[in-house]
């Protein structure tokens, strides 16, 4: 099954490399506007491994966002949530200058991404978890470049100041007309000029994101790198969703990665992922009565840890990328007998038949290809192919993966 997936790979590598024409007849097309692409998977799908591409590229959503994602042929609610606190608490809809006198630490805590999500795997077990990812470094941060805001907070101070005037005028007309029949009128007028003053922030925040999003568009392949954790733990369930008793193995797992990208050029990004997993394995084997030879069925829960590395090669514009990586993971413990001896204290009567120990395998190589397509202005799908291989790289797995991100604006 080699050849088919070699073929596809060629084809994709062809596209991405001589695709450029495409992306610059476009230029000039009527689109949305072009970073809305910057719509991330949250960060405990990225630590579920349920997104397309497993090492992410950066963006800061500063909004609250609903991942859905689709693994496999079944069309279950696999959802997350995801939010940046410090940003909404403390600096949504302010002034920008309260961002930009920040310190370089309060503004390395408005990247703060807290999400939460459940996803079912295709064994019908309920996986839930959560987990945040933070902005270590940011070559080009949109909010902070000279001269694009200036004008901004002007015209917003500007227009409140009016508005004020405006609102004591209708109140005080409002107040000394004594015609019944005029003061419906007058009143929708009150209410009218109370309503817009109450979204004054809003509008700050609308006309900052369209001068922000100017900036993103020409820095979307920046140099950054990201930190995250999480913990994920996966529950036996029914079918009617009722939660059992906690599955081990790595679908219950305490994680944490880094990630970074830097820009080739001004259509391209390769980025990195560093991730390791710590988690309780459980190892079946058999143990022998020495004097009597009988064989006796056992098991043990060793604890272990998985790390994954990762490359990714992105090539596209504002409006759509194309993605090929190479995923690489191997557990700490390498052999199931030498986690059983590290676990398992036996007695001089027994021994440990290590033809018999058995745990659940990892294939080492994936390739994972695919893309991102906008749906429209607050929606974007994620797209790929995950192709897995075992140790002596052959083909084990060929799965669709899709991810659909949507901006709860």
């Amino acid at each position: 099954m080699r050849s088919p997936l070699l073929v596809i790979s060629f084809i994709l590598f062809y596209s991405l490399m001589y695709g450029q024409n495409i992306f610059e007849n476009q230029k000039d097309a009527q689109r949305i506007t072009p970073s809305e692409l910057g719509i991330p998977a949250s960060p405990i799908f990225d630590l579920m491994g349920v997104t397309p591409s497993q090492v992410v590229r950066t963006t800061d959503i500063k909004d609250f966002k609903v991942d859905w994602s689709l693994k496999s042929w079944t069309l279950s609610p696999n959802l997350s949530l995801q939010s940046q606190p410090v940003w909404e608490l403390f600096y949504n809809r302010r002034p920008i200058s309260k961002y930009q006198k920040a310190s370089k630490i309060k503004r390395l805590l408005t990247t703060l991404d807290v999400s939460a999500g459940s996803v079912q795997n295709e064994e019908l077990n309920r996986r839930i978890g959560f987990a945040a990812k933070m902005g270590l470094y940011r070559q080009k941060d949109p909010l902070l470049q000279p001269g694009i805001y200036d004008d901004v907070e002007e015209s917003i101070v500007a227009k409140k100041k009016e508005l004020d005037s405006l609102l004591v005028i209708a109140k005080a007309n409002l107040a000394k007309n004594k015609n019944i029949l005029d003061k419906p009128a007058l009143m929708t007028v009150v209410q009218n000029l109370e309503f817009e003053l109450g979204t004054i922030g809003k509008q700050r925040q609308d006309a900052i994101n369209e001068r922000s999003l100017i900036v993103v568009n020409e820095f979307w392949n920046a140099l950054f790198i990201d930190i995250g954790a999480g913990k994920i733990n996966t529950f036996f369930s029914d079918a009617f969703g009722n939660l059992d008793s906690l599955r081990l193995d790595r679908n219950t797992a305490t994680g944490l990665w880094l990630t970074g990208g830097v820009g080739v050029g001004k259509y391209s990004l390769v980025s990195f992922l560093l991730r390791g997993h710590k988690y309780s394995e459980n190892v079946d084997f058999k143990l022998e009565n020495i004097k009597t030879g009988a064989l006796l069925d056992t098991n043990t829960v060793a604890g272990n840890t998985l790390l994954t590395l990762g490359i990714n090669y992105r090539y596209g514009n504002p409006f759509f990328t194309f993605f090929t990586e190479f995923i690489y993971e191997r557990k700490g413990t390498t052999t199931p007998f030498e986690a059983v001896e590290k676990s398992f204290k036996t007695t001089p009567q027994f021994v440990i038949l290590e033809q018999s120990v058995d745990w659940d395998i990892v294939h080492p190589f994936t390739i994972n290809f695919g893309g991102d397509w906008r749906m429209n202005k607050n929606v974007i799908l994620n797209f790929g192919i995950r192709a897995i291989y075992n140790k002596s790289f052959k083909l084990n797995t060929f799965l669709p993966v899709v991810g659909i991100s949507c901006i709860m604006r």
